[in-house]
């Protein structure tokens, strides 16, 4: 098997903003709800967020994008709200053909996660919030205090987040990973730079500061994990527990990290990436084990199996006859242990099959 590779297209949102997305990995869809400070092809390699984009790929078909504003995404957009966000969630989820899926909600994607959950209950199967919180900051307490400590760091932001002296950008990289190495300090302030302009930066943290979702958690209805570090400086612990206790019978677990982003060299990331692949149904591989029995040929008449074609068509495509296909047919509902050719769709479909007629 060769290196894990990621796939970037482009599609458009409901106002006509490009959006660029990502898919890399097989096997059930997986979907990150996108935050600031990504940028699709600096994070792939990354030493910050490549050891949770390459774990996640060997287990899922894990699709990620670039929030508008942000990366590979059109910066120059007018609407930076958080329907936009939740908008733009939808338009990805639609052009990956993913009918059901799980979602990975970190930080401020914890939200937007939350709200696309709740309305389309029908297409998240499991949601995962890790560093999460339903309040933003000027929500959750709105003294004068606070409004002047907003007010600062937006102007840190208008005076330094674009010059080449990442002085200015150090501070929120040590609310981000405070326990970074100095690499992965000079990557994520470097991050900062190319992955936003500093009036974006300005007008996502504005936005982020108001976030309320309070009132959707108790609608969510889909099974639910929330990761929280314990000492994270960027949302405080508390915001985790409310999103557990307010989410119907969601799972919490406590990660020993001071890091809003978990670093691969630390204890916490191996509790939290065993925690999530054992949550999620893409690390359930009594499932995955029965495509491991199929022959390359087999595999390729299922590929036109879940793309809806039908058996002459299939016999056309692979210059078969029809009785072969048919015996073929035979033998992968054997093999997937299903009993018709619908129960064989919705299989091939949730392991990746079929996405790219779709």
């Amino acid at each position: 098997m060769g290196p894990l590779q990621q796939q970037i297209r482009f599609c458009r949102s409901h106002d006509g903003a490009r959006l660029a997305w990502a898919s890399s990995g097989s096997g059930p869809v997986l979907i990150k709800a996108a935050t600031w400070l990504s940028h699709l092809e600096y994070d792939w390699e990354s030493p910050i967020w490549s050891h949770l984009l390459h774990s996640l790929s060997q287990r899922a078909t894990f699709v990620r994008y670039d929030e508008r504003g942000c990366g590979l995404s059109d910066w120059d957009v007018p609407d930076l709200s958080f329907e936009s966000w939740v908008r733009d969630l939808e338009t990805v989820a639609d052009a990956t053909g993913g009918e059901r899926f799980a979602l990975l909600g970190i930080s401020q994607g914890a939200s937007i996660a939350i709200a696309y959950a709740v309305r389309h209950p029908e297409r998240v199967t499991h949601l995962v919030l890790h560093g999460g919180y339903a309040r933003g900051r000027l929500t959750r307490s709105n003294t004068s205090h606070d409004r002047e400590e907003a007010d600062m760091m937006l102007k840190l932001v208008e005076l330094g987040w674009g010059k080449q002296d990442p002085a200015f950008r150090q501070f929120f990289t040590t609310q981000f990973i405070p326990g970074g190495t100095p690499e992965q300090h000079r990557w994520f302030n470097e991050l900062e730079r190319i992955s936003t302009s500093p009036a974006n930066a300005v007008r996502f943290m504005r936005e982020f500061a108001v976030i309320d979702v309070q009132s959707l958690l108790a609608k969510v209805r889909c099974p639910t994990l929330v990761l929280h570090s314990r000492r994270d400086v960027r949302q405080p612990f508390e915001e985790g527990r409310l999103l557990a206790t307010s989410i119907p019978n969601a799972r919490f677990v406590p990660i020993e990290s001071q890091n809003h982003l978990l670093l691969e060299h630390e204890p916490g990331w191996k509790r939290w990436i065993d925690e999530v692949l054992s949550f999620l149904p893409v690390s359930r591989q009594t499932g995955l084990a029965r495509f491991d029995g199929l022959t390359e040929r087999q595999r390729e008449l299922l590929e036109l199996i879940a793309q809806g074609r039908d058996n002459a068509q299939i016999a056309a495509v692979l210059g078969l006859s029809q009785k072969t296909v048919r015996n073929h047919i035979t033998a992968i509902f054997a093999g997937l242990q299903v009993e018709n050719r619908a129960q064989a769709i919705v299989l091939a479909r949730e392991a990746g099959f079929g996405r790219a007629a779709r």
